[in-house]
């Protein structure tokens, strides 16, 4: 796994939130992260919080509610401030506690789930931002280390064997199933993990975009630890 200070062409790293919403993804790259140390105990928050089911959702009122140490309330004012900036801009961030996400198994030679690689689609100009705090972190893919899993011909003759239509309704038959969003590392691929503590900005997939949509996808947990992760 490569460390984050990555040389990759795809990735700019800013030092502030301002840099972080305001640089353009442009040529290569399509992830820019904002590099930084957090301090203060994210671990306490993930144990005082009441698990419900393998993924968590936590409001701000409830955040504001937990009876925290001094390092744990560090943490909570880390997260807060992180979500006023994310609201500020106009994004909806979710604070979760993973343990697990669920497994697609309904195609066992192609499975769609986020511990797939994958890329985000919206119909409209938007980006994906993330931070995991606690536990493993996502990893992203340079576009170059990946095929569309849709392209590689075994694996397109398995979907054609699943359509069963007309030739002109195949490509949307992908698009509307979300196969085309997936992807195969190269046998030399090396994944980036994104860290703990930096605030990532993923390029999407949509009409207006410029660049390459950012593959990446969610690491498969240690047993037993979870994760507390903000996306939007």
């Amino acid at each position: 796994m490569t460390d984050l200070s990555p040389t990759d062409k795809h990735i700019h790293c800013v030092t502030n939130f301002h840099d972080l919403v305001s640089t353009p993804f442009n040529g290569e790259i399509n992830a820019i992260c904002w590099n930084r140390k957090l301090s203060g105990d994210f671990s306490e928050i993930v144990k005082k919080v009441k698990l419900s089911g393998n993924i968590t959702e936590i409001g701000q009122e409830e955040l504001r509610e937990l009876q925290l140490s001094e390092q744990g309330q560090l943490a909570r004012e880390i997260l807060l401030n992180d979500w006023k900036l994310l609201e500020a801009h106009g994004a909806s961030p979710i604070l979760n506690v993973i343990s697990h996400y669920d497994r697609d198994d309904t195609y066992p030679f192609f499975p769609t789930d986020v511990y797939s690689f994958h890329v985000d689609r919206s119909p409209i100009p938007v980006d994906t931002f993330l931070c995991t705090y606690y536990g493993e972190s996502s990893e992203i893919l340079p576009n170059s280390e990946g095929q569309k899993k849709v392209l590689i011909p075994e694996i397109r003759n398995e979907l054609r064997k699943l359509y069963r239509g007309a030739e002109d309704g195949f490509e949307l038959f992908l698009s509307e199933h979300s196969f085309d969003l997936h992807y195969q590392a190269n046998p030399d691929a090396h994944p980036i993990s994104l860290g703990l503590g930096h605030l990532w900005r993923l390029a999407v997939e949509h009409p207006e975009s410029k660049v390459p949509p950012c593959v990446h996808r969610a690491p498969k947990e240690k047993p037993g630890q979870h994760r507390l992760l903000m996306i939007c």
